[in-house]
């Protein structure tokens, strides 16, 4: 006579969670995020988690790395690069659903080690002599923009003819991610690094100084974020990217150094 009333209350324990509200979505997103976005993307996520109650989990590397990642197979939510041409070229091998948008904005800056051994004060001063320079790979996002900054600087005569090719003579190091270079200037493995100004962070602005790369040499780069082909948890993917372009989103990437959205 007790077991349909047992019966149902383990019914009932097993349903509490979320029976009946037809929501069978997992709460949990997954972001490949460039390198560059480690910071900002943790505040933004612990206010979106927050917000939303859907947890996220991310996996930061340079932007080919992870376009490349996804596909060779890995399984992500979202990609979000520092620049749009891997977003195109993720779509071109059919592993975002679109080309995304673009939430943020960025811009390069020159980084020295405290004590600035290279006494550089202005991108002109990269040309020096035996200065040892460390960029971002080429294809990279960050060692393209680099490099179109120095063909700007060269192309205006208040540098000297060849000024770019004697900057890139100076490269000691070429790495995978603009992290990597912050790592080699604090432990002053290089007199220079050219990464993005939102990479100089209070939690090293004391091994660290930026160096302005004024307006008319400087690249704005544009950060889109784009759902995966095949995302696990599309809402909860969609409603990410929709904070991320909130006043809420956009003032937490603000903070961090990121020109809002165009």
């Amino acid at each position: 006579m007790k077991l349909p009333a047992i019966l149902l209350a383990l019914l009932a324990l097993l349903c509490a969670p979320g029976c009946g509200d037809g929501d069978s979505r997992d709460e949990r997103i997954t972001v490949f995020a460039a390198a560059s976005l480690t910071d900002a993307f943790g505040e933004v996520a612990e206010a979106f988690q927050a917000d939303s109650g859907v947890r996220v989990s991310f996996s930061f590397a340079g932007s080919p790395t992870l376009r490349t990642q996804l596909e060779q197979g890995a399984r992500a939510d979202l990609l979000a690069t520092a620049d749009e041409p891997n977003i195109q070229s993720a779509l071109e091998a059919g592993v975002v659903r679109d080309r995304g948008a673009v939430f943020a904005r960025n811009r390069l800056a020159i980084i020295v080690p405290g004590d600035n051994p290279g006494r550089i004060a202005t991108p002109a001063d990269l040309a020096r002599d035996g200065l040892k320079l460390v960029l971002a790979q080429e294809n990279v996002p960050a060692g393209d923009y680099a490099r179109e900054s120095l063909g700007k600087m060269a192309a205006d005569p208040a540098f000297g003819e060849g000024f770019d090719d004697r900057v890139l003579a100076n490269v000691v190091s070429e790495e995978a991610n603009v992290k990597a270079i912050v790592t080699k200037v604090q432990l002053g493995e290089a007199d220079a690094g050219i990464v993005y100004a939102t990479d100089v962070t209070p939690g090293i602005s004391g091994d660290v100084t930026a160096v302005e790369i004024p307006d008319a040499y400087n690249i704005v780069a544009m950060c889109p974020i784009a759902v995966t082909a095949d995302a696990a948890n599309l809402e909860g993917a969609e409603t990410f990217v929709e904070f991320l372009l909130s006043s809420e989103g956009q003032a937490i990437l603000e903070r961090h150094g990121f020109l809002r959205a165009p």
